[in-house]
């Protein structure tokens, strides 16, 4: 039976975002993942939780969590206002780290409930799917979470959570796998939407730092708003739970399955987990060595540092620190300083320095965090005011062009035709062109049946599809089909 060891590979085959006919997935994939999600399960079922052994104490237990986690952090905003330095990120590198470390998971945001889509004609499902366009911004590229978080990452240099193990994957692997096991494991998927959905305190935590450092907080800061428990994601789970719970059927079993999937959400490299894992020395020893690796021949000998030339000292295996300290020694880096007061950051920043574009922007954050930082690790980047109003909200995030975020006409479920029509005429010029935007259009031609419309839209919907430029419109029309 596959475990976490498995978990990368398992992420890449569901996730793969080329060569898959809208959201399908081979067999052998398929039978590897529903080994993978029966494993986690059984390691979540040895996990403990608050959630309530009786599904009536449901309400109140929600209710009393979101007071908890917004008690506590206004607690933290006291503690921030009397002097307390921040909780979460030491300095600048560190959240950039963060950003990589979560990206296997937060890029799958909302997988595990695509499985859903096919049963939007339920009324006790309907309010999970729409959480699941909510996840897709409606197909608002500047409300889409997944868009979101790829701006941020290309932002910061984020391709470096393609190089994580597979702890870090075991999250994403198995949101995705509910996304396609669903039928089977529908109440393991109810159960984890409704922990999936809850307030955690660490998320309000970590827009309001990420604010502090410079690095747009608004995927994080959307959240704590739309999960709240009075009527948004939260609440909405909650009311599905209850609603799907079986009248004449075994309710005890599907409760059981429904707190095993709930605690499902704790499986994988948590968030503080990811936090805790950042060790700016070792950070940057690593990128060091990895650089020397194509450097290492690539200097001039006439720089001695130490006595030492600069190829010879990146040629020894795990020498980085000792050349680091070689520099400091030399006093071309002044620890505990700006960055700016070091000769040895002006070869990397200047304008014509002999070094200028090795290292990219996170490489040289983890460079200047480390020589402002002082060798024995007290010192941290200064504090600046939170203001999370400060970054906008950019709209044009996506794969081939954007989909104009006009409003959709007042449609009954009976005018799919007018629905799809709205939103094809409001394409851009490069959307319209697209491949698979023709096909979804000449798919939808003349339909002007809800359950019609569904079956082509479900594919363009899978979370290797939906943000693609037809996965974006489809996205659109199935918000204004099944309304908000």
């Amino acid at each position: 039976m596959p475990g976490p060891q498995g978990a990368k590979r398992l992420h890449a085959a569901l996730f793969a975002e080329h060569g898959r006919t809208l959201g399908d997935i081979d067999e052998v994939t398929r039978s590897t993942s529903r080994s993978f999600l029966a494993s986690q399960l059984e390691a979540a079922a040895a996990l403990d939780s608050d959630i309530p052994a009786d599904p009536r104490r449901l309400t109140g237990w929600l209710t009393r969590g979101h007071e908890q986690s917004a008690q506590a952090y206004r607690d933290y905003l006291d503690a921030r206002r009397g002097g307390a330095p921040r909780r979460f990120f030491r300095n600048r590198s560190h959240a950039l780290y963060f950003l990589n470390a979560v990206a296997p998971t937060k890029l799958v945001d909302g997988a595990w409930l695509y499985g859903l889509v096919s049963r939007w004609n339920d009324p006790r499902m309907l309010p999970l799917v729409r959480i699941y366009l909510d996840e897709l911004g409606d197909g608002v590229p500047s409300q889409h979470h997944v868009l979101l978080y790829r701006q941020l990452l290309a932002e910061h240099g984020g391709e470096r959570w393609r190089d994580l193990g597979d702890a870090h994957h075991v999250q994403g692997a198995v949101q995705l796998s509910l996304a396609h096991h669903a039928a089977e494991f529908l109440p393991e998927v109810i159960g984890f939407n409704l922990g999936y959905e809850q307030l955690p305190l660490h998320l309000p935590i970590t827009a309001y730092e990420l604010n502090e450092l410079d690095v747009d907080p608004w995927y994080f800061s959307l959240h704590v708003t739309i999960d709240n428990a009075s009527t948004g994601h939260a609440r909405k789970a909650l009311q599905s739970a209850l609603e799907c719970l079986p009248r004449a059927g075994d309710a005890g079993s599907f409760y059981r399955r429904m707190v095993n999937g709930f605690k499902l959400n704790d499986v994988g490299m948590g968030t503080m987990e990811a936090i805790d894992s950042f060790d700016l020395e070792q950070e940057l020893t690593a990128v060091l060595s990895e650089k020397a690796l194509v450097g290492a021949q690539l200097h001039s000998d006439y720089c001695r540092i130490g006595g030492r030339t600069v190829a010879d000292w990146l040629s020894v295996p795990g020498g980085m620190l000792a050349f680091l300290q070689a520099l400091v020694d030399a006093r071309w880096i002044q620890r505990g300083a700006e960055p700016e007061q070091s000769r040895f950051w002006h070869l990397l920043s200047d304008d014509k320095a002999p070094m200028f574009g090795v290292f990219d922007a996170y490489e040289m954050q983890l460079i200047a965090d480390w020589i402002r930082d002082t060798p024995q690790g007290t010192a941290s980047e200064p504090v600046r005011k939170a203001n999370v109003n400060r970054f906008r909200r950019r709209a044009g995030v996506g794969q081939g062009g954007t989909v104009p975020a006009s409003a959709a006409p007042s449609v009954t479920r009976t005018s799919v035709a007018n629905v799809v029509r709205h939103h094809v005429n409001a394409l851009s010029d490069d959307m319209a062109g697209d491949e698979d935007v023709r096909v979804l259009v000449e798919r939808l031609s003349g339909v002007d049946e809800v359950g019609a419309a569904m079956a082509n839209l479900r594919g363009f919907l899978s979370p290797a599809n939906h943000t693609t430029p037809a996965g974006l419109l489809a996205a659109r029309i199935c918000a204004g089909v099944v309304g908000r």
